[in-house]
């Protein structure tokens, strides 16, 4: 396994992390995903642990808190060879304050939280959501409070536009509070908006990418193709309109680029499409989300190897799609150099 800096913190997690929205199963979006319980997700960490991974990301609204309930069981006894990421602001409850980012809502979430992890402090606590209604500044210094109790140790954000992280690390940075270290944000060959604010960002502010949904919203295992209907054991089947838009042709194209590689290397499409997330800049780790053992083994098999140059290029190329003003005249060239973004755009 490959260990990597997660952003500017000086801390080192696992380049492949576990997404354990697998565990627990409950509600329609997540009993789709999986519904893995605590004998099963025993069994699949001490497979990861085995490979060197200790990364595992999960969230309070995760089936309603079992995805958390279920990991804290899964490493009761080896909590120190974990690190626990989890995630709170989205509504996790009827109480009309069961939501967001409030100093009320953060303490107790977090609390609630450790209580079903079952340990006494949470290694990366990412904001799940921008709450617009909650001034920074005290949301900045509740999760500053929080790491001086020694609750957390991290923290991150998700699903943030840039001026809305920017924004949160100049208040941090005023009143002298902790920093966000982390930004876990969608990223794949299928969708690279993350390319055209978040990572320059993230070079900048020293954030690194904790990446979901790798695989393109499942899209990208190789079972998807062009002319066939959707496997019938696929989750799209269920979760496709939830999940991130994506234009099928594009899709096909990349698939058979994918395919072109495959056959080249003797590696899988999503060992593949994960590798080349693994070269892209800023990014810390990569949350595979595997509902069994064979999935969990066939992903790791990302980790120990590299694409070449020219089969990143390829892929870069089949994927690329202009970006949105202000920053296409970047992409295209208009512009100097000196203006150019600190990252290679493909």
């Amino acid at each position: 396994m490959e260990y990597r800096y997660l952003g500017s913190s000086g801390f080192k997690v696992s380049a492949l992390g576990f997404g354990a929205g697998t565990f627990g199963g409950k509600g329609p979006l997540f009993s789709a995903w999986g519904n893995t319980d605590v004998d099963e997700a025993r069994r699949l960490i001490d497979v990861s642990l085995d490979a060197g991974l200790n990364f595992f990301d999960t969230a309070d609204v995760y089936s309603d808190g079992a995805s958390e309930s279920i990991l804290g069981a899964a490493i009761k006894g080896r909590r120190d060879r974990v690190v626990i990421s989890t995630k709170l602001t989205l509504r996790a409850g009827e109480d009309p304050n069961a939501v967001g980012a409030s100093k009320y809502h953060l303490i107790r979430a977090t609390d609630r939280a450790l209580q079903r992890l079952g340990t006494d402090y949470i290694d990366l606590l990412q904001l799940h959501h921008f709450d617009a209604m909650t001034p920074v500044e005290s949301v900045m210094s509740t999760l500053d409070d929080l790491v001086r109790a020694g609750k957390v140790r991290y923290i991150g954000a998700s699903n943030f536009s840039g001026w809305q992280l920017m924004k949160s690390q100049a208040a941090a940075d005023r009143y002298g509070y902790s920093r966000f270290v982390a930004n876990q944000a969608y990223y794949s060959l299928l969708g690279r908006d993350y390319e055209w604010e978040l990572m320059p960002l993230g070079l900048d502010q020293g954030v690194g990418a904790v990446v979901w949904s790798p695989l393109g919203w499942g899209r990208l295992t190789g079972r998807i193709r062009r002319g066939q209907p959707l496997p019938k054991s696929s989750r799209l089947h269920e979760t496709a309109s939830i999940g991130p838009p994506v234009d099928d042709e594009r899709l096909y194209r990349i698939v058979d680029v994918l395919d072109e590689v495959a056959a080249e290397t003797g590696k899988s499409i999503p060992q593949i499409a994960l590798n080349w997330l693994l070269q892209r800049p800023t990014v810390a780790t990569v949350l595979m989300g595997a509902r069994d053992e064979k999935q969990l083994r066939e992903n790791l098999g990302a980790i120990g190897w590299q694409l070449s140059k020219e089969r990143m290029a390829r892929l870069d190329a089949v994927s690329a799609v202009t970006p949105p003003y202000p920053y296409y005249p970047y992409w295209n060239g208009q512009f100097s150099e000196r203006t150019a973004p600190p990252v290679p755009i493909s």
